[in-house]
């Protein structure tokens, strides 16, 4: 067997190990192994690439660049991975998405020097012969587009979760005429990049999608940015594909239409779960000034101590904890794992409401959990809890806000208006965690804080679950 052969058959190994891995991170139960199959087949397809290349036309000098870019890489990536807490997840995703994004401007422009750029090298002359050069250019420009709109969008997602951006939604006058006029320059640039390729069109619509990107994920709201998280995934996904045609790299291909296509497939179920229109959330229309502010006057707050928490919960047939990113910035989950644990002991029934978008990542308040080891079991999704609130004597808001916020229901102005929300409001009494009265990363106040049967309890919440451990 051939290098060659053997190379093609580990990329096509890489490929069963990437749908294994997502396979296995569909559940708490593999999902481990699932990251297991994931880092063996990324693995594999690095090492089949250096064969490649140990085999192919590249020079010494090229092959001492393509190892040390590895190293420096990998390098990075097992300190930044080694280092970020689960809170700083979302925003560093994004920042990886941005990579991809570059990588594939790179690759289009790259292809473009070595082929359009270059009608008499050999390349060029390959493709003239097999009559592709058409399908070629296509290739460039559409790569170039995906890649620029998916590193810039990517770069903005990241400002607005690491809060170095206002999560306040853009709202430049004419906002979707300004994206559907750019989509539509970029079909007709398209297609006179085909007919007669020019340098200037390929940095004009790189201009054009840069812009783009930016404008898209500046235009949505923090409310709606877990979405956004996901879409981009989905986003780098088809700019890895793009970049697998132009190098002819079946794995990259694979790889990033399994990316693209799951991506997708998770934020079309989001914004099921958020009653949003998929549309309108990956274009950047939905998202507008909060309506109710902090201004508006809901009357006041009532506050309660740890140690009235303890008794309230010792009294309680039922308790529902419903945690946020609040609870994960505090890194409380362990404390609530504790906490769990003694009311069980104590034969209180207890158990977790998970909103979809808990916390700025799919997932997060889950995997927090695990973390903690609290049982798979009471780890309920919204819509298995959400009828129960009702029938529970007390709920524990553990540092969420827009997913707990009544004024989703209840105010059509509102611009989380139509989200469905975790109803801990029915409960008999609600404690939140909190550490001010400060609104929610969607910048709206929450009526919940003010009802008669909500109190507050201030301050950080892994101290405030630790007294409640210690009044216990």
């Amino acid at each position: 067997m051939t290098i060659e052969t053997a190379a093609q058959s580990a990329y096509l190994v890489a490929a069963l190990l990437f749908i294994l891995a997502l396979a296995g991170l569909s559940r708490h139960e593999s999902a481990r192994f699932g990251n297991y199959f994931g880092i063996a087949g990324m693995a594999l397809a690095l090492v089949a690439t250096v064969a490649l290349a140990l085999v192919g036309d590249l020079s010494g000098t090229g092959l001492v660049l393509l190892l040390v870019a590895t190293g420096i890489g990998a390098t990075i990536g097992l300190y930044r991975a080694a280092k970020v807490e689960m809170t700083g997840m979302p925003e560093l995703i994004a920042l990886l998405h941005s990579f991809v994004g570059l990588a594939a401007v790179l690759v289009g422009w790259n292809g473009y020097l070595h082929v359009e750029g270059d009608p008499d090298g050999a390349e060029a002359a390959l493709l003239g012969a097999q009559d592709l050069l058409g399908i070629h250019s296509a290739e460039v420009f559409i790569g170039v587009f995906i890649g620029a709109v998916t590193f810039t969008g990517s770069i903005v997602a990241f400002l607005k979760l690491s809060a170095r951006m206002p999560s306040r939604p853009l709202m430049l006058p004419g906002k979707n005429l300004l994206n559907v006029g750019a989509l539509v320059a970029f079909v007709l640039l398209t297609v006179w990049f085909v007919i007669d390729p020019h340098l200037w069109l390929l940095i004009v619509v790189t201009a054009v999608a840069l812009l783009l990107g930016w404008h898209l994920v500046a235009s949505i709201g923090g409310g709606d940015m877990p979405v956004v998280v996901s879409m981009l995934n989905s986003y780098s996904g088809w700019a890895a594909a793009a970049s697998g045609f132009l190098l002819s790299n079946d794995l990259l291909i694979v790889t990033g239409a399994l990316v693209g296509s799951s991506g997708a497939y998770l934020s079309y179920i989001m914004c099921k779960a958020m009653n949003r229109s998929f549309l309108s959330v990956i274009a950047g229309g939905f998202g507008v000034e909060a309506g109710p502010s902090g201004d508006t006057d809901y009357g006041e707050h009532r506050e309660v101590q740890a140690d009235a928490v303890a008794e309230l919960l010792k009294s309680a047939e039922s308790v529902i904890i419903t945690p946020g990113y609040g609870m994960a910035v505090a890194q409380a989950q362990y404390g609530v794992a504790e906490l769990t644990r003694k009311l069980r002991d104590k034969g209180i029934d207890v158990r977790f409401g998970i909103h979809p978008v808990a916390g700025r990542l799919p997932g997060h308040m889950n995997v927090l959990l695990a973390e903690a080891k609290v049982p798979y079991d009471v780890v309920l999704e919204m819509d298995e809890i959400n009828d129960d609130f009702a029938r529970t004597s007390v709920v524990l808001v553990i540092g969420a806000n827009d997913t707990v916020n009544p004024a989703a229901m209840d105010d059509p102005s509102s611009p989380i208006a139509g989200m469905p929300v975790l109803k801990v409001w029915e409960a008999a009494e609600v404690i939140v965690f909190k550490r001010s009265m400060a609104s929610g990363y969607a910048g709206v106040q929450n009526p919940l804080f003010f009802r008669e049967n909500s109190a507050m309890l201030f301050g950080d919440a892994k101290e405030r679950v630790n007294d409640i451990l210690r009044a216990f």
